[in-house]
């Protein structure tokens, strides 16, 4: 198992210690919270993510050998995504991101939860993040 599935396997056993949805959302809402600073001068349109109805601007840079991402958002509940999503993949190899499906949205029942345009969100944020890691890997 490499340390994406492992990062999926230990977020759904966490998010199953929820009884309710309400109690998921705020523990999303929470994450978000606690994303680090994201730099005010990379708010830029050139690092926004198309496809989410939320701003959400994304950096990715390679350290090392590792993927290094960094996002906001301007919506609670998309900065919880973004922390979650950033638990996933960050400082993680290119072709693990690669390799590795996104199982954790279904096994959480994100999409279910989700209203669709927070999930066609969250599906914009994984394709890019897939397209960072291809062309790392592909530069590498």
């Amino acid at each position: 198992m490499n340390d994406v599935e492992q990062a999926q396997q230990a977020l759904i056993e966490e998010f199953q210690l929820f009884d309710d949805w309400m109690d998921r959302y705020q523990y999303i809402i929470d994450l978000g919270r606690r994303l680090p600073e994201f730099p005010a001068d990379a708010i830029t349109d050139d690092n926004r993510i198309r496809g989410c109805q939320s701003q959400v601007w994304f950096l990715a840079e390679m350290r090392g050998d590792h993927l290094h991402f960094q996002a906001t958002s301007d919506a609670a509940i998309v900065s919880g995504l973004i922390a979650i999503l950033l638990r996933i993949y960050n400082d993680r190899e290119p072709q693990a991101i690669l390799d590795t499906p996104a199982e954790f949205v279904g096994a959480l029942g994100l999409e279910q939860h989700l209203s669709s345009t927070r999930s066609n969100g969250l599906s914009s944020m994984l394709q890019a993040i897939q397209r960072f890691a291809g062309e790392a890997a592909q530069a590498a």
